[in-house]
């Protein structure tokens, strides 16, 4: 038995939920460790992050979205609204927690200190629902993703372009 770790950095995009789509690199990961059978992980380390299984859409929008991404974006915010201002449909973030990030910031300046930023409830909720997380079989050295599947590292959080990671963890022989 043997296992084998590695990490996955994204860049993403402000404005909108972003999906990335890490399937190849995952590949690779899977084909460095020498592992052909077992299991690989992949888990985001943020919180406002979601790893997700799904179908590649040839066709997107005008924002370069899949239609699949575009049609789960649009069910999510019926159900969980973007978080425009404060107070308004969230009680996150409270006045602690405004206060914990603004001495964070002081203590770590490349952390954004525009109050803006953390108006993300919403992306927290999503991410919650939808996981951190996805475990694919390894098989002849394959993730078990099917002829269409895909894995996606999706970003729910729309304030800031940032650089996102996924842990990549392959278990096997």
């Amino acid at each position: 038995m043997a296992v084998y770790q590695d990490t996955i950095t994204v860049s993403t995009a402000a404005g909108r939920p972003d999906f990335i789509d890490i399937k190849q690199q995952v590949i690779d990961i899977i084909a460095a460790s020498g592992i052909s059978n077992g299991t690989v992980t992949c888990q985001t380390t943020h919180t406002t992050c979601s790893v997700i299984f799904e179908e590649y859409v040839h066709d997107t929008n005008w924002q370069g979205q899949e239609f699949l991404q575009g049609d789960l974006i649009r069910f999510v915010d019926k159900m969980i609204p973007r978080e425009v201002e404060e107070g308004r449909d969230y009680r996150y973030p409270g006045p602690k927690h405004v206060q914990f990030l603004v001495d964070y910031h002081n203590e770590h300046p490349e952390f954004p200190g525009e109050a803006n930023t953390i108006l993300n409830g919403d992306a927290h909720l999503r991410a919650s629902l939808f996981g951190s997380s996805q475990t694919f079989v390894v098989t002849d050295g394959m993730p078990a993703t099917g002829e269409f599947g895909h894995i996606y590292l999706v970003d729910w959080d729309q304030n800031r372009e940032r650089n996102r990671k996924v842990k990549v963890c392959v278990i096997g022989e």
